[in-house]
Formats: C-alpha cells, sequence, structure tokens
C-alpha cells in the first residue's frame, strides 16, 4: 500500500544561511536583508531551523538533521528537496539544479547516512542534465500524488518538461503539467510555492493558472483522486501560504506544516477546512522565508525509503 505521508523527515542545518544573487534571478519570493549582518542572518536562520526540528520532534515525527558543511559555501542547504527525493520502492533520485551554488548541496554522504537506516535499490541521477541547461527541482518542481502516481508541475527555467518525461518513465507516474504565473505575469518559479496536496485535500493558487484547460484538467484530476480544492489567493502565496507539507507522526496523526506567516495568511475558513483534515503545525521562519525565498515545505525531503 503507497503512502502519501511519511514520519520520516531529512533536514539540513545550515551553516552559511544567505541571499543567492542566483536563485534571486528568477525567485521573486527573495528579499535582501538591510539591517542584519551576514553572521547576524546565520544565526537567526540556526535559531529558526532548531525551533522548527524542537517543534516536530515534540509531535512524535522523526527528523533526522544533517549538518551543512562549512566548505564550501551554500547558501540554501536548508532546502534538500530540491536536490534529492526518496521513494516506497527504495529509490532514491537526484536533481539538476539551475543555480551553480546550488548544485554543491549535492552530497553523497547525505546519501551514504540514508543507507545505514533505510533500504536503497535503486539510485538515478539527472544532474548531467545541468550540462544542457535542463533542470528539475526535485519537490520544488514537482507536488507528489504518491499514491495515485500522479505528478503535478508548473513549467518554469527550473522545470524542464523533458525531465518530468524521464522521471515519470523511471517511476511509473503520470504527468499533470500546467503553467502558472504571478500577479506580474512571470512564471511561479516552483510548482510547492503555490500549491501543496494532502491526502484528502489541495491547497492551490487556482487564479495563477491562466488556460481555462490546463485549470480544468488540474480539477479532474482533484475530483478523480478525491481531493477537496482549498483556493488561495495571490497574496496567501505571497506569504508562502502554498508551500506546505503534511507529514505524519509514530502514531499515525497527521499535522500540515506551514510557516508563521502562512498561518496567519490564512482566513477563517480555510484554516476549518483544512482542520477538517489534519492537524496543523506552524513555525516562525521568517528570516528563512525572506532571504532564501523558500519556507516550512522547502526545508523537508521526506523519506519514504523502507526502513532497515
Amino acid at each position: 500500500m503507497r503512502h502519501q505521508t511519511t514520519s520520516n523527515l531529512l533536514m539540513i542545518r545550515p551553516t552559511n544561511f544567505g541571499f543567492n544573487e542566483e536563485t534571486a534571478e528568477n525567485n521573486s519570493f527573495q528579499t535582501r536583508a538591510k539591517v542584519l549582518t551576514p553572521e547576524e542572518i546565520k544565526i537567526r536562520a540556526q535559531k529558526e531551523f532548531d525551533e522548527m526540528v524542537e517543534k516536530l520532534r515534540a509531535n512524535n515525527i522523526n527528523v533526522i538533521v544533517v549538518e551543512d558543511t562549512a566548505e564550501p559555501i551554500k547558501p540554501d542547504a536548508v532546502f534538500p528537496n530540491n536536490w534529492i527525493t526518496f521513494h516506497e520502492d527504495g529509490t532514491i533520485m537526484t536533481y539538476p539544479m539551475y543555480s551553480a551554488k546550488r548544485r554543491l548541496e549535492r552530497r553523497d554522504d547525505v546519501i551514504e547516512q540514508i543507507r545505514n537506516d533505510f533500504t536503497v535499490s535503486n539510485t538515478y541521477r539527472l544532474e548531467n542534465y545541468e550540462q544542457v541547461n535542463q533542470f528539475l527541482e526535485g519537490t520544488g518542481s514537482m507536488i507528489l500524488d504518491r499514491v495515485n502516481k500522479i505528478v503535478y508541475a508548473c513549467t518554469s527555467p527550473r522545470t524542464n518538461e523533458n525531465l518530468l518525461d524521464i522521471f515519470c518513465e523511471k517511476l511509473g507516474f503520470e504527468k499533470a503539467v500546467f503553467q502558472s504565473v504571478d500577479a506580474n505575469g512571470d512564471d511561479i518559479y516552483h510548482t510547492n510555492v503555490m500549491m501543496a496536496l494532502g491526502e484528502n485535500f489541495v491547497v492551490i493558487g487556482l487564479d495563477t493558472i491562466k488556460d481555462e484547460a490546463q485549470k480544468n484538467m488540474l480539477l479532474e484530476f482533484f475530483n478523480k483522486t478525491n481531493k477537496e480544492v482549498i483556493a488561495i489567493s495571490f497574496e496567501q502565496i505571497l506569504a508562502f501560504a502554498g508551500n506546505m507539507l503534511q507529514v505524519r507522526n509514530e502514531n499515525g496523526d497527521t499535522f500540515l506544516v506551514m510557516s508563521q506567516q502562512a498561518f496567519e495568511s490564512l482566513n477563517d475558513v480555510q484554516l476549518k477546512k483544512i482542520e477538517a483534515f489534519t492537524n496543523i503545525l506552524y513555525c516562525d521562519i521568517e528570516a528563512i522565508e525572506t532571504l532564501g525565498g523558500g519556507s516550512a515545505r522547502c526545508m523537508i525531503a521526506e523519506v519514504f525509503l523502507p526502513e532497515k
């Protein structure tokens, strides 16, 4: 039986967190810090990270914390979901990254650490496609319906459809591809900032999808797979209300993990809909969100591999 949620989460504790000029080219969610020094930014990011891990563990969720290495400097190491995914059939897949700085985040020692406790049967590496400027940034680019084997993806410079086809072929998924734009009409850089998929629901910025045929295709998929649609606005997307992840604890209880900013952006109707399906767990990660342009979902790589 396939599962949509897991209680095993990989998180990378940041050592040199900061503003990445390369990713800022097409990540409109990033903002440069005007007040904090680089050292203050690092300390603040580590504090936010540690408090988030503590909150997850307090709810009986297993968090595997790996320290970022001091060298080479990797300002976005706190977002491991972009370079690796772990699957129930024992597959690990690693991905080609748009930013050259981010390519340094791929670490074989992290994979070896995971191998110590989990069974790995296949490893697929797609990073060679960086040489031809084709990118697919893990579960930033792709929202996986793991139970129904559907991958949802909005195309952007970071999400190449050819690589989506390779992913689908290797892992037996069907693709649902669409275009998603922000309030200025620019491509949304990652699918996981406008959409979060739970066991019984989907949080999605439907207004970002201008093509009615694409929107109807998605709604048909959601209807067919029994997902209640919880729509969010452009403003809520900017508050990272699309960047959430449902996880499970060791007792089988589920939680929708999000940032405090995302939580505060939701209205009572949306919160009641979510709480009908799952618990809400939110964390204050303001510095990580502002400078990194990613939020709670980006900080978590789910480990679905079979445990040894």
